[in-house]
């Protein structure tokens, strides 16, 4: 579906008079720009799972906090 856009776009740029370099230009301004906020949306997205990851960990670190010497030694 979105190349039937980028077609249309084309065709039509093409059709109010402007030049063929003009179109590419805009062609890959709109490449780049999509491509940005793409990956700004996919970062918003996973960003709770992320925090979520993060959160676990330090959990499970505060929980599992390696022995000491003092700790092992009476341990025996």
């Amino acid at each position: 579906m979105e190349i039937l856009f980028v077609l249309g776009f084309f065709l039509m740029l093409l059709l109010t008079g402007v030049s063929l370099l003009g179109i590419v230009a805009a062609l890959v301004v709109a490449t780049f720009v999509m491509l940005f906020g793409g990956m700004l949306a996919i970062v918003i997205k996973m960003l709770p799972w992320l925090a979520l990851a993060v959160v676990s960990v330090w959990i499970y670190r505060a929980y599992k906090k390696p022995k000491s010497k003092a700790d092992r030694w009476l341990s025996r």
